[in-house]
């Protein structure tokens, strides 16, 4: 599929609102409720795995009296009855177009793998719910643009899963750059580190699903493959937990590796604390050297991001977990009077010498998830638009994407950020616009 620049976006906004409708069968919105002041929210959750389990769990311990879990959704049946164990209450669905054609369904958390994330929240705002969609948006820039367009068609509150945004240490970190107190800031490094070395995710055969696995719904719009237990990537014991969790994330057809695992949560607060929306050109390098697993993607990775006034980079690799400065993890901003490093436990201002700043440490409140969630919530409330707008969760996954498409071209990027195209680079396309297997077509 080749689609012109200049008609990208009409593109975009068709396949939107002709498909979604189509899907589920059941016009645009047509089921939006307004709720009461007093009136608590009626949540679907669509994908019950590891991540689903926590937002479950804090549903019902910490926002009992706002919300109340009415429907779940899973295509595996052990995730979908550990769910209905603790919430008994709530109907069960493998077929998440079920679940959005209940009205009491006013908001969905959307916690499926990554290629499920643009049609599940399409499909769900063009139904009439709100939608609180896990990071990245999606696998595809293109993706993310259409869930930005559908959420604006249909009016409806979505939030990304960017759950730093709601963090004490990160708020007080974005303000601290924002002041000007480390002075003109050129640059700022992301990273994290693991060592899996040598087997990494393993390398088990192609085989027969697991009893309960609906093999063909849970690949959806993504290529018809053999099933293999990395590919699906969760298993569970007799009693429901995980034993295997998430290695689809390693597989350019699901995912994009650690790039938009985890650089999409590290980068977000780049661009949130510079105040800008995307970068000017991106380059990557990398490769997967030494990890003997099937995974696709790269167990090294160094993207560079070219702004206006500064250079940002995001660094992994799994073959090695030497800390920077003694963290796996984090963000560095380094300015000519200090530098301050931010990671989920702690914030740090170390001053350069000389400077007047005076050092800072601030240790994290705790609990960003439940925060995040109650902010989702307020705004199903409100209408006001959420601390992770899906216009921001769409600006920040499509930086961590782009770092994947430089890598995997071996060419740097220069960016259009406002019409979203590699300039003079034609051949990015096939990895910014998706193509979807039929019946899911886009």
């Amino acid at each position: 599929m080749s689609i012109s620049v200049a008609t990208r976006r009409d593109f975009v906004k068709t396949v939107a609102a002709g498909l979604a409708g189509a899907a589920v069968g059941m016009p645009a919105s047509s089921y939006a409720r307004i709720l009461g002041s007093n009136e608590r929210i009626g949540i679907g959750i669509i994908g019950m795995g590891r991540q689903a389990r926590g937002h479950l769990q804090r549903l019902l311990q910490d926002h009992a009296a706002t919300a109340q879990v009415v429907a779940l959704s899973d295509v595996y049946e052990p995730n979908l009855r550990w769910a209905a164990q603790r919430a008994p209450d709530a109907q069960t669905y493998t077929d998440f177009r079920r679940l959005l054609e209940r009205p009491e369904v006013d908001a969905v958390f959307v916690v499926t793998p990554d290629h499920w994330h643009a049609l599940n929240t399409i499909l769900a705002t063009e139904a009439g719910k709100d939608v609180y969609v896990e990071k990245p948006t999606a696998v595809r820039v293109s993706e993310g643009r259409q869930m930005v367009e559908a959420a604006r068609k249909n009016n409806r509150i979505v939030q990304v899963g960017t759950q730093q945004r709601s963090s004490f240490v990160f708020q007080n970190a974005v303000d601290i750059v924002r002041s000007g107190k480390l002075g003109p800031i050129s640059f700022v490094r992301t990273w994290n580190y693991g060592n899996e070395y040598p087997a990494g995710i393993g390398n088990p055969p192609d085989g027969a699903p697991p009893a309960g696995l609906d093999w063909e719904m849970w690949l959806g719009p993504a290529p018809r493959v053999p099933y293999n237990a990395n590919r699906f990537g969760v298993a569970v014991d007799a009693e429901g937990n995980f034993t295997r969790w998430a290695t689809w994330r390693y597989f350019w057809d699901y995912a994009g590796g650690m790039m938009t695992d985890w650089g999409v949560h590290l980068l977000d607060i780049v661009q949130w604390a510079m105040e800008v929306d995307y970068p000017t050109s991106v380059a990557a390098v990398g490769g997967k050297f030494y990890l003997q697993d099937n995974r696709d993607t790269p167990d090294t990775i160094v993207a560079t991001y070219q702004y206006p006034t500064f250079v940002a980079t995001y660094e992994n690799r799994q073959d090695n977990g030497f800390p920077m400065e003694g963290h796996g993890y984090g963000i560095m901003f380094h300015g000519t009077n200090g530098t301050l490093f931010v990671d989920r436990s702690v914030l740090k201002l170390m001053p350069e010498k000389g400077s007047s700043l005076e050092p800072l440490e601030l240790k994290n409140e705790g609990n960003d998830g439940s925060k995040h969630i109650a902010n989702f919530l307020d705004s199903v409330k409100s209408r006001e638009k959420p601390i992770c707008d899906i216009e921001i969760g769409h600006r920040s996954s499509s930086t961590a994407m782009l770092g994947n498409v430089a890598y995997r071209l071996g060419r740097q990027i220069q960016w259009d950020g406002e019409r979203e195209v590699a300039v003079d680079l034609p051949e990015a396309e096939a990895l910014l616009i998706s193509e979807y297997r039929t019946p899911w077509a886009l």
